[in-house]
């Protein structure tokens, strides 16, 4: 898995990283991005925002991005300043119940016992989708298909040798060794292992027996890494290593993926396309969230996650709260030009209009 059109970007993820500042000025000097039509048009450059500072923080696996974003929306709006900390999506749903922060990525969604108690009711801003993948460091092996079975099993540890019968069955004509598979997962409270167990609850009802959640617990003996970028890391320097790690993460590290059996019975490969059938078929709640997991469509890849900007219904700076809104229409408009390049696909039409009319639900002054 290497898609050159990723962006680039250190695993530390608090700077703007030079490619995203050198895609601004590519777009900045053809005056627009992809001549996709899945978006509306943006007015957001026609109208000044005044000066605010924006901070936000949460989860990991939108971070490209979202960084990439930043900078272009920076270019347009000069006088807003806006930060991304990551740290997981539990971090950002916690900052922003406690208002330390003016927005929060999150791929999952609050619990309805946190949800009563932030300071300020919130909103659900679906951004782009992307895959997780199930990411590998096995010598002489450079592709793998995997069953939901096989997978829940390796990170249960029911499955615990690479030629596990489970994994060969699948994967004819490749040599796999006799050796122990080492599983890496998230330190973090992570909205990727929510969506993770979340499908092998689905698409595994019986060999998974971990439940779902931000943070579940994991067999002894497993190996864990803080964000996307530190599981990525783990397995890129771990021989004979297998772990879930966003699209992005993972191409940045150059790991291969395994295809994933569908619910059609294929097997498909992480891949933005995959990723855009996925999300076709979802139904949109009315609260603006969706499940693409476990998805139905012969190309549609399985472990399809979603994520989401939570933002405040009420902001009483009204330059804040303005420029609020101006970054969120942003990235629902002309940032979806900008997802492709970051890893990640475009949301439909449907989804972006239902976005940016509920952007009237958020009050200012």
């Amino acid at each position: 898995m290497n898609n050159s059109g990723i962006a680039r970007r250190g695993s530390s993820r608090i700077a703007l990283t030079a490619s995203a500042a050198a895609l601004v000025l590519v777009f900045s000097a053809c005056g627009g991005g992809s001549s996709d039509k899945g978006s509306p048009t943006s007015t957001t450059a026609g109208t000044k925002l005044s000066a605010a500072t924006l901070n936000g923080s949460g989860a990991t696996f939108p971070q490209a991005f979202y960084e990439t974003a930043i900078a272009k929306f920076q270019t347009v709006q000069p006088d807003v300043t806006v930060t991304y900390a990551g740290g997981g999506s539990g971090k950002g749903q916690t900052d922003l119940s406690a208002g330390l922060v003016d927005w929060a990525g999150s791929d999952s969604t609050v619990k309805p016992e946190d949800a009563a108690k932030f300071k300020t009711p919130f909103l659900y801003f679906p951004t782009v989708a992307a895959p997780i993948t199930v990411s590998f460091n096995l010598s002489g092996v450079k592709t793998l298909r995997l069953t939901p079975e096989a997978v829940a099993g390796i990170f249960v540890g029911t499955v615990s040798k690479w030629n596990d019968a489970l994994i060969s069955s699948t994967n004819k004509g490749v040599t796999l060794p006799a050796t122990d598979i080492v599983v890496v997962h998230r330190a973090d409270g992570s909205g990727t292992t929510a969506n993770f167990t979340k499908y092998l609850t689905k698409a595994a009802p019986t060999a998974w027996t971990l439940g779902t959640d931000k943070v579940v617990n994991w067999p002894a003996g497993q190996q864990a890494g803080n964000g996307n970028a530190g599981v990525a890391q783990i397995i890129e320097s771990t021989q004979g290593s297998i772990g879930y790690v966003d699209f992005s993460d993972a191409d940045f590290a150059g790991l291969r993926s395994a295809a994933i059996k569908n619910k059609d019975g294929k097997f498909v490969a992480a891949s933005l396309s995959g990723a855009s059938a996925a999300v076709a078929g979802a139904t949109l709640n009315a609260d603006l969230t969706y499940d693409p997991l476990d998805a139905q469509g012969a190309t549609s890849y399985a472990i399809t996650a979603p994520t989401y900007m939570l933002v405040s219904t009420t902001y009483g700076d009204s330059a804040k709260g303005n420029a609020v809104k101006g970054f969120v229409k942003y990235v629902l408009t002309d940032g979806q030009d900008l997802a492709a390049y970051s890893g990640f696909a475009r949301l439909p039409a449907r989804i972006l209009s239902a976005a940016i009319a509920q952007l009237k639900m958020v009050k200012v002054g």
